[in-house]
């Protein structure tokens, strides 16, 4: 039982219950409910106590035709694939949340900022890391900027103090979770230091134009920790992803005010910072066996850019009574149903066969336009028969085993074509006037012009 100046708050919504409960009520997650200490009238924050943030009188209303915005509203991180993520650049006075596991290269980005744009000026609150450190690892990604400045500080008051004093291009806070507020009596992390906190860097950027990027931690579940209301409060939250297991790494647009949401920019890790992947089709495709049975080429649409991808897949007799289903990159249930309907659709037969599905080089693809390449790669191994080299499978696949056309076949077309897949299903299909095939018959003409190796 909470104590008379105890609460609890959800660690994901903040709503705030006397006791402790299983369930949130506001936003229905499971034993998010932690105990804080009540805010007494005399400790709860005021928000316009900062210096410079106050405001002395009201902001007079603006018609649009009275609001400029200019081509200089916008600066460039000197990182391609970074901007391109963002937009076309970071816009000024913004507000973005870079969030990502542990180790996956948050803080390592942020600073090779200062390396690509050597001539923007950068405040660098560090509140994990210590100086020197942040020290030793600009020197090894060859960091050299005159205009970098390093702080090693959690007040929220003397950020933002330190900011108005030197009036940086950028802000970067490392991480939102370990600021804090003098005036809050809970820890730094808790929901009510990151509202706070967060809150108080939005009026900065917003009243001074002032860029500024914070780092947040994960859960376990892959969401940024703290309450969901951080999400909204910024203009932009950006997911970086990785795998332990390769060297690439994800940037991914959730939110953008200011641009396109589900960009996505590559990047490869290496001992000197993150290197830009300009084309990721070649990157992914670098190592594919063409002469193995079982490999297939798709298109898949990461926010607008077309990435080529290589399914894999293995058929071999079942050694047991209940055949196995292992898939790495893919929803599962979605091999369960296309193995379905290659069964009851096209004859083909899986029911006693294992089967083992991958996406080479670790990525995790949603896009149902790769449908008809796994159908293909799952028939290949079956049959122990190698596909085209040059050949681009694109379609997705209903339930009753006709092919769909997937959305922007334009840019998809034209990616495989750089990479020299120019003897494309999808090209000939879109070319003509024709209804979507039916995967039996591309799955039969396949099975009769080749014979198995």
């Amino acid at each position: 039982m909470a104590k008379s100046n105890q609460i609890f708050v959800c660690t994901s919504c903040g709503h705030e219950s006397a006791k402790w409960l299983g369930s949130c009520p506001g936003c229905k997650e499971w034993n998010s409910f932690v105990e804080q200490e009540k805010m007494t009238g005399s400790t709860k924050p005021h928000k316009a106590k900062i210096a410079g943030l106050e405001s002395e009188q009201a902001p007079k209303p603006q018609t649009l035709n009275e609001i400029t915005a200019t081509e200089t509203s916008r600066f460039q991180t000197g990182i391609a694939e970074f901007d391109r993520v963002l937009g076309g650049g970071c816009m000024r006075g913004s507000y973005v949340l870079i969030g990502g596991a542990p180790g996956v290269g948050k803080s390592t980005l942020t600073l090779q900022i200062a390396k690509a744009e050597p001539n923007l000026s950068i405040l660098y609150c560090a509140g994990e890391e210590s100086v020197m450190q942040i020290k030793q690892r600009a020197k090894r990604m060859g960091v050299a900027s005159e205009k970098l400045w390093l702080i090693n500080e959690t007040r929220i008051e003397s950020i933002i103090d330190q900011a108005q004093k030197l009036d940086p291009d950028l802000l970067i806070v490392d991480s939102i979770q370990t600021v804090y507020r003098d005036q809050l009596s809970s820890m730094p992390g808790s929901v009510a230091q990151v509202k706070e906190c967060a809150a108080l860097l939005q009026q900065l950027a917003k009243k001074s134009s002032l860029s500024i990027m914070i780092i947040g931690h994960i859960t376990k579940e892959g969401d940024i920790a703290g309450p969901r209301v951080l999400e909204h409060m910024v203009d932009t939250v950006l997911s970086f992803e990785g795998d332990d297991h390769y060297t690439y790494r994800l940037l991914r647009t959730i939110k953008n005010r200011f641009g396109p949401a589900h960009e996505v920019g590559v990047f490869e890790m290496k001992q000197d910072g993150l290197d830009q992947v300009p084309n990721p089709s070649a990157y992914f495709l670098a190592e594919r066996n063409q002469e193995v049975s079982g490999s297939a080429i798709g298109c898949i649409m990461e926010g607008s850019r077309p990435i080529l991808v290589e399914l894999q897949a293995l058929v071999s007799p079942s050694a047991y009574g209940t055949p196995q289903r292992t898939v790495n990159g893919m929803d599962r249930n979605r091999v369960l149903l296309l193995l379905a309907v290659l069964e009851k659709r096209t004859g083909f037969k899986f029911s006693d066969k294992d089967v083992y599905v991958n996406v080479a080089g670790g990525l995790k693809i949603k896009d149902p336009a790769a449908d008809l390449a796994l159908c293909m790669a799952l028939v290949s191994s079956l049959l122990d028969i190698a596909l085209d080299n040059n050949q681009l499978w694109l379609g997705e696949v209903g339930l009753g085993g006709e092919l769909r056309r997937v959305g922007q076949l334009e840019r998809r077309i034209k990616e495989a074509e750089k990479l020299g897949y120019i003897h494309s299903w999808a090209k000939d299909q879109h070319h003509s006037n024709n209804k979507p095939s039916h995967l039996k018959d591309i799955l039969n003409s396949f099975g009769q012009k080749k014979s198995p190796r």
